[in-house]
Parts: structure tokens; sequence; C-alpha cells
């Protein structure tokens, strides 16, 4: 497969790259940062510089030639203020998806977070509501395109040693979960076309990876 990810210098997106290229699938890494693309060379990504904030669907959609499908791990990050969790958070993933419309790109993974099945709470710091709004409003926007869409809810994100196991499902309690993980959990609901049109979460548990996802679709 020829697969896009945007985002790609990120933590999990630099994890799901370098697993996909070890397979043997081809990954058009999307960054905003030149200086980042010889480390996606390094990790087997063909690295594509494109700022999402700015760039528009015409143009991002005509570079998207042969690709399989798409992952949107891209986040604003820590730092940032609310203005730019919207910006990325949301309109990058809006430009991807109706890139990925235009261009025929059908399978759409994105990364999401826990906490946006609700409202958020009275007493949410503003800038963490602002991004669990900026990522609601991007599932709101993907749920209603023509793709074969899953949305990946992760719990709190860690930079501990992959677990290979996870509890996976449409409503769990929160928990944490290593980035790594994440990736493992994206890479087999890539392979799973059944998990189209799902929302799922996830955090570490006890069940492999591969099994969860097959679960979640049996």
């Amino acid at each position: 497969m020829r697969i896009v990810i945007a985002g790609a210098h990120g933590k999990i997106a630099r994890q799901l790259g370098a697993l996909l290229a070890q397979r043997g699938d081809s990954v058009l890494g999307l960054v905003r940062n030149p200086d980042h693309a010889t480390e996606l060379a390094e990790l087997g990504m063909t690295p594509e510089v494109v700022d999402m904030e700015i760039a528009d669907a015409a143009g991002l959609a005509a570079r998207l030639s042969g690709v399989d499908a798409a992952v949107f791990a891209a986040g604003a990050g820590p730092g940032s203020g609310a203005e730019r969790k919207d910006t990325v958070d949301r309109g990058a993933s809006v430009l991807l998806a109706e890139s990925c419309q235009r261009a025929g790109v059908r399978r759409f993974v994105q990364i999401s977070s826990m906490g946006t099945r609700n409202p958020n709470p009275p007493d949410v710091d503003p800038v963490f509501g602002a991004y669990l709004d900026a990522k609601r409003a991007a599932e709101q926007d993907l749920r209603q395109r023509d793709l074969e869409w899953t949305i990946l809810r992760p719990g709190r994100l860690t930079d501990d040693p992959p677990t290979g196991r996870v509890t996976l499902g449409p409503e769990i309690a929160r928990d944490a979960i290593t980035r790594s993980d994440v990736a493992e959990v994206v890479l087999a609901l890539l392979d799973e076309p059944r998990t189209a049109g799902m929302a799922l979460e996830a955090v570490n548990g006890d069940v492999p990876v591969t099994d969860a996802v097959r679960n979640a679709v049996e």
C-alpha cells in the first residue's frame, strides 16, 4: 500500500511510518518543517513539505497520486494556544479529508482523543478545552464525508516502551497508552477495512493489538 501520514514528524507518526516502511509499504510523510525531511527519509518515508495551515485542498490532492490510505496524525502540540488547536487539530484534518476525496483516496484513519464523546467539563483548562473542541469538530467533519473513515481516540499518551496489548472499544474507561502502542493500533486498523465507520477508544490493556482490532468488528 501507499500511505500518506499528515504530521509525519510527530512521535506516533514516526513510529507508524517506520512500521509501514519496514513491512514494505510506501509512506508519504507530510511535514511543515523542511528540517525534518532527512529524519523521515532515514525512517523509510518519502518526505513532502506541506504547511497544512495554509495549503489548499486542490494543491494537496495533486500530491496524493497513487495513495491508497491516509492517516491524520497532526497536532498543534504542547505550548500552542487555542488558535492553533483549531487551525491544526481541526483545520488540517478537514484539509486532508477534503484532499483525499478530491484525489479518490477512500481509506482514512484519524487520530483523535478520548474526551470528545461528551461536552467539556466546566472546569476544563481553556487551551485543553480548545483542543478537545478542535478534535470533536474534526471528527464531526469526517463523519459527514463519503470516505471509509475510522476514528481512533487514544487515552493519555506516554513514551513508555510498547506493551503490544490494549483495551479497544467504542466506550472504555480513561487510562494511559504508549505512543508505540497507538502506532501499532493504527497499523492494525489500516489492515482491517471492516473498522470503517467506527470510532474506537484505546488504552493499554490485556489484549494483543491485532486481536483487539479483530474483536472490535466481530
